[in-house]
This record gives C-alpha cells, sequence and structure tokens, in this order.
C-alpha cells in the first residue's frame, strides 16, 4: 500500500477516534451536570433565585395549574385534578391547546395528503386532540404517584427521627424538605411554606393529598387528624405509617413479579394481529384480495375489534389488583 495512502487511512482513523471522545467528554459532562441538578429538588432552586418565599410557594403552585392559594383554578374539578397529580408544570391551558393544535393539524393532512375521508379526520382529530393528552397525564400521574409511595416511608422516618430529637413537626417537615429529592421534596416543602404562612397542618397535609393522589397520603391525613382531636403519640403513629406502607409498596412489587408473565402474554396476544397485518399488507399488498371492497368488511373489522378490547380488558384486570 503506498505511503500516502497509509497516511489518509492513519489521519481517517485519528479522525474519528477525535470524534469518538468529544462525544464521550460531552455525555460525560452533561450527564455530571444534570446529576447534580437532580440532586436539588425544584422548590430549593426556586429559592436560591432569591425570590420571596411567599412568591415561591404561589408559582410552585401555580405551575401545577392550581391557584395561589393552593385551590383548583377552574371547573372540571376532575381534569385540573388530573393535570397537578401529572406533576406537569406550565399553563394547563398551554398544555391543551398544544394537543389540539396537534389534532388539527393530523386531522388537515390527512384528507390533504393521504386522500382518507372527512370521517378519519375528525375520529383522527379527537384521538390527538382529546384522548392522546389524558392518556399523557394519566401516565405521568401514575409514574409520578409510584415514585412519591417509594419515597414516603423514608420521609416519614426522618420525620420520626426528627420529632425524637426535639424538633416540632414543622421543623421535622422542613428538613425532609430540603433533604428529599422531587416528587417529594418539592411537594412537603409546599407543606413547610403553607404551615409557615397560617394553615394548621392537617389542611396542609390534606391538600398535599389532593395534590398528588396517593392513598397512603389519605391515611397521613386521617392519622394527623386524629391525633390533633384525641391527642396521642404522633412519632410512634407516623412509625406505624411507615412500616405499613413499606410492608404494602413490598407486596405490591412481589404482585408485580408474580403477574409479569401474564402481563407479558397479554401484551403478546394483543399486538401480534396487529403487527402480522401490518407486515402482510406491506410486504404483500394484494394477500387480502377484493376483501377490502366487500361490504361486510367495516363491520366484521368493528366487531372484532371491540372484542379484541374485551379481551384486554380482562387480561389486564387479571393482572392488576387493587388492595
Amino acid at each position: 500500500m503506498p505511503t500516502g495512502q497509509t497516511l489518509l487511512y492513519f489521519i481517517y482513523v485519528l479522525a474519528a477516534a477525535s470524534v469518538i471522545l468529544a462525544a464521550e467528554s460531552l455525555y460525560v459532562s452533561f450527564s455530571g451536570r444534570r446529576a447534580r441538578i437532580t440532586t436539588v429538588n425544584r422548590r430549593i432552586k426556586r429559592l436560591r433565585e432569591d425570590a420571596p418565599a411567599e412568591q415561591t410557594l404561589q408559582g410552585l403552585l401555580q405551575e401545577r395549574g392550581l391557584t395561589a392559594s393552593g385551590d383548583f383554578i377552574f371547573g372540571a374539578v376532575a381534569l385540573n385534578r388530573l393535570y397537578t397529580q401529572s406533576g406537569i408544570t406550565g399553563n394547563p391551558l398551554a398544555f391543551a391547546v398544544v394537543f389540539l393544535l396537534a389534532g388539527l393539524v393530523v386531522a388537515l393532512m390527512l384528507p390533504l395528503l393521504l386522500g382518507y375521508s372527512v370521517t378519519v379526520a375528525i375520529i383522527a382529530f379527537l384521538l390527538v386532540g382529546f384522548a392522546l393528552p389524558l392518556l399523557v397525564l394519566r401516565r405521568a400521574r401514575n409514574k409520578r404517584i409510584q415514585k412519591f409511595a417509594a419515597q414516603l416511608p423514608n420521609a416519614l422516618d426522618m420525620i420520626v427521627r426528627s420529632l425524637r430529637a426535639g424538633h416540632p413537626t414543622s421543623v421535622a417537615i422542613g428538613l425532609v424538605a430540603r433533604e428529599m429529592p422531587d416528587p417529594l421534596g418539592t411537594e412537603f416543602g409546599i407543606v413547610s411554606d403553607e404551615i409557615t404562612f397560617g394553615l394548621s397542618l392537617e389542611q396542609a397535609v390534606r391538600k398535599l393529598s389532593q395534590r398528588v393522589g396517593f392513598e397512603g397520603l389519605h391515611l397521613l391525613t386521617i392519622s394527623l387528624s386524629i391525633q390533633a382531636k384525641t391527642g396521642g403519640n404522633l412519632t410512634e403513629m407516623l412509625s406505624n405509617l411507615s412500616s405499613s406502607l413499606r410492608e404494602r409498596q413490598k407486596l405490591r412489587l412481589k404482585i408485580k413479579a408474580l403477574s409479569a408473565e401474564g402481563r407479558a402474554s397479554a401484551w403478546i396476544i394483543s399486538l401480534f394481529p396487529l403487527v402480522m397485518f401490518g407486515i402482510l399488507f406491506i410486504v404483500a399488498p394484494s394477500y387480502y384480495g377484493d376483501v377490502w371492497g366487500s361490504p361486510l368488511i367495516t363491520p366484521v373489522f368493528l366487531i372484532f375489534g371491540i372484542l379484541a378490547l374485551f379481551g384486554d380488558f380482562i387480561m389486564f384486570r387479571m393482572v392488576n389488583f387493587d388492595f
């Protein structure tokens, strides 16, 4: 091989290696910066902006779709609650407008570019503009509740240790707000600020339960209400609640592990017909012949689609347990 060509290949290798090393260094620096950012919860980062504590509290509530006092901002309480519990920050009306505009764009593109009927365009608009944002919010809420449920027993243990050390309840909650990451850190920080600005502990925890939607917080609210009205050992009550929540979490994970095979089978059985239909439609478009022109094709697809959804619902209920 000529010397010039060998030198050219060597330059190519050096260039590729330099690009790989540069990409790796950027990734390491970005991941390290992201790790440092995520160690501090959102409330503490906003407090570091030197804004007044009351203004920070109002901003944290308003970006979750609530009023400055922590109440729901519009009349559709169920939708407002779903948006708040999802943890998505920003204006809820802007969130809805984004999906409505996306649905409108899809509905206009289907007839104009792909030649589909107006009925298909209307169905696509309803799915993208209304069904998709609800699915996004429900998924975000479920993931946030699961993360909150994993953090809550440790937070209660921290409160118990702080109370046994002689600190008042508000100070113990403030300690959790400073030490715990999101979502629990910011939520307990809001509770701490609300107590500081005049709410009782019972009222602040009840609003916390409404913002998060985790059933363990309902138990915490009931425990605090009983303790406020009848007295009792708060540290022992919170310690027992922490143990109960931890045992329930272990039971939930055990059930999830035992039902993993059923959930995987449900996904495979549900997706296999759709995947095979898509493969055949792409590889051999004429495989189905003139069946598309038959007047029975629409009712057949509708009936079997409903039966498939009913079967999916039964399988979903078989592998999901409420306790």
